[in-house]
């Protein structure tokens, strides 16, 4: 005779747990909330994906009891939302802090910095991949390639771009963000916390003023190609290679206006038939 897997775990002594509800006046604010996030769907399980969000804007992660919820108001099983849930990395399953500090270590960001910035930040804030500060402030993340190799090496914040980094920059916006002090992306509106980002992702009006407004969009470093395409030309830039000779401040970035935000790698580097120091020699011909 078989068992299901219910009778299995009372008879090792193993009953799963029932989650933990929401305070009342918080289930009736999330079940309002969710109502208008699967009016906008024909097919009511549809919503899952943004009512994960707005369960994890609540507790900053996707507790037992969202799952929960999710699955009473969708008419789902808690397995089927759990399946979601774990499937995708952008829904955190531990409490994590206000900012998540992703550094892209993806080939172009890794080669132009980023693996020495992501070993910088683990060192200075004494935290390894995915790991919090102790004062709630920080996680810090690989994360993987956000379509920004123009401005290679990226790091975000709750998904908002903080370009060109360096080590000495990514150490003084971790610092600045745990001690509250205002940041502003290079790019796109201004910083906000991760609940608040959730709320945003599950459909929800975006309060901020428009990110053109505030840190711009697409720079120059992205329209190269377009520049390129219709015959424009631009004028030469000298870009320092990192590790040059740029004395003090080598370790700093620089800031450039909106107008100006070029890539660091707009203008040719040093090569071996440039560099005199590392001459690369004549190429042995086949037989010789």
């Amino acid at each position: 005779m078989t068992t299901s897997s219910s009778e299995r775990g009372i008879s090792l002594g193993m009953p799963e747990l029932p989650a933990p509800a929401y305070p009342d006046d918080v289930r009736a604010r999330l079940e309002a909330d969710a109502r208008e996030v699967i009016a906008r769907y024909p097919d009511s399980r549809s919503a899952l994906l943004p009512l994960l969000h707005l369960v994890q804007a609540e507790e900053g992660h996707v507790t037992r009891t969202g799952m929960r919820f999710c699955a009473d108001v969708l008419g789902l099983t808690t397995a089927e939302v759990t399946a979601v849930a774990t499937f995708y990395t952008m829904y955190r399953r531990r409490p994590s802090g206000d900012y998540q500090v992703g550094v892209c270590t993806n080939t172009l960001c890794a080669v132009m910095g980023g693996d020495a910035i992501f070993e910088t930040l683990q060192e200075h804030l004494g935290v390894g991949n995915g790991e919090t500060t102790d004062d709630g402030k920080v996680t810090l993340e690989h994360i993987e390639c956000n379509a920004a190799c123009d401005y290679a090496p990226v790091v975000m914040v709750n998904w908002e771009f903080f370009d060109n980094q360096t080590p000495a920059s990514a150490r003084r916006l971790v610092d600045d963000l745990r001690a509250g002090q205002p940041v502003q992306p290079t790019r796109g509106a201004r910083l906000c916390t991760f609940k608040e980002t959730a709320r945003i992702l599950a459909g929800f009006p975006d309060e901020r003023p428009a990110a053109v407004e505030e840190g711009g969009s697409a720079g120059p470093a992205s329209l190269v190609g377009l520049r390129l395409a219709k015959g424009e030309t631009a004028p030469a830039r000298v870009v320092h290679p990192r590790g040059g000779p740029q004395g003090e401040g080598q370790d700093r970035v620089h800031e450039p206006s909106p107008a100006e935000h070029l890539s660091s790698h707009d203008a040719p580097q040093e090569t071996s038939a440039s560099d005199p120091s590392h001459p690369a020699g004549p190429t042995a011909k086949e037989g010789e």
